[in-house]
């Protein structure tokens, strides 16, 4: 998986932005505001028809404009593909792939998978169920095809549950009838889930030791309902309570991923240096694993990394990545610092961007501090 091309118009503060990225390592330097996360942001719009940042599309668009517009070219082992999103300051949005509008982002995020790594990713450890759940999703996402359409169709029946919960008069009849089918779905997602875990704790735990060598490290998976019980019997048992709270009190949308040291939770314990290192072992292994269900690569989004972690695990983040062979676009303020972490590439591999004031340039020499810095004087 490859981006070819990326053009962006009236994103953010980037008003007219067209690149070609290397396969590898594209690097974007420059002072802090310039624009240079407003590069990955664009291309997260095109892998998941919004930015990483926010789920905001207005804060997106550029002043006094009516709307922004990204576009990419990839290649992947299908052939090269084009794709488009814009989006308008009332709220509309078109997802184009191969020249076709289609329906959902769900599109885009198929033919351009992503993994990124900033600041808020490492609050993963300490953010809400829902961050996990979607951690452990999009590995689900991409690697069962029938997963999507199965959550899809399991948020309807929720949704139609818990209204049906709230009416003063409930016809159990017609709760059933969607017991029944949600019952169905939760058991299928919770296979696709429980299939994808087993094999991505399989890559992860190597991972985990060259990153954090720390042991007693384990990952547990919680379904979102009682282990020794099967979902019908919750959703029957807990009918009433159900009833009285006016919602479906578990389910797989109560699912997590507990991260326990020693039978303790993770984030009490490590320091924030190491919630750091635990994160970025579990985003390398989901791109591992993806790459060996599939036969695909995905593409890296790393913003800010040095402001990050220090030089030695910089370099154990790239050396890994180098491994996976991706693409990987990487943010910082100082050039040489970004170089360094990958100097043993050939520069033909490498490519260094310049970003000033919302204008993105290729930059056809390195500062002069790195070019020291590179030949040891």
């Amino acid at each position: 998986m490859t981006l070819k091309r990326l053009s962006i118009q009236h994103l953010r503060n980037l008003s007219s932005v067209d690149i070609l990225p290397v396969s590898r390592v594209n690097l974007f330097y420059g002072h802090n505001g310039s624009g240079k996360t407003s590069v990955l942001e664009a291309i997260s719009v095109l892998g998941l028809g919004r930015s990483f940042r926010s789920h905001k599309h207005k804060s997106l668009i550029n002043h006094n404009q009516p709307a922004f517009t990204v576009f990419g070219k990839i290649e992947d082992t299908d052939g090269e593909i084009a794709l488009g999103v814009n989006r308008q300051s009332s709220g509309e949005a078109v997802f184009k792939a191969g020249g076709s509008t289609v329906a959902s982002a769900a599109t885009l995020a198929h033919y351009l998978p992503l993994q990124i790594i900033n600041a808020d990713t490492f609050q993963l450890l300490e953010g809400s169920p829902g961050d996990r759940r979607q951690f452990i999703d999009w590995l689900v996402f991409h690697v069962e095809p029938g997963f999507f359409p199965a959550w899809k169709d399991a948020q309807r029946c929720l949704k139609q549950r818990n209204s049906l919960l709230r009416h003063d008069r409930i016809d159990r009849f017609e709760v059933a009838i969607w017991d029944q089918e949600l019952i169905r779905l939760t058991n299928e997602i919770d296979g696709f889930r429980r299939n994808c875990l087993a094999t991505f704790n399989t890559a992860f735990a190597p991972l985990l030791k060259e990153f954090l060598a720390i042991e007693g490290l384990e990952l547990h998976y919680q379904r979102g309902w009682d282990k020794t019980s099967s979902y019908d019997e919750v959703l029957e048992r807990g009918f009433e309570q159900d009833r009285k709270t006016g919602f479906t009190r578990y389910g797989v949308h109560r699912a997590d991923l507990a991260m326990q040291l020693n039978g303790q939770k993770a984030a009490d314990i490590l320091s924030r240096g190491q919630q750091k290192l635990l994160v970025c072992a579990l985003k390398i292994a989901q791109g591992y694993v993806f790459n060996q269900l599939t036969g695909r690569r995905c593409i890296y989004l790393v913003d800010d990394l040095p402001a990050e972690l220090d030089q030695q695990y910089r370099q154990l983040l790239a050396k890994w990545l180098d491994n996976m062979e991706t693409q990987v676009f990487v943010t910082g303020v100082e050039c040489e610092t970004l170089r360094d972490t990958w100097q043993h590439l050939p520069q033909d591999e490498v490519k260094v961007f310049h970003v000033e004031h919302g204008k993105v340039s290729a930059a056809t020499e390195l500062p002069v501090a790195a070019t020291n810095m590179k030949s040891g004087e």
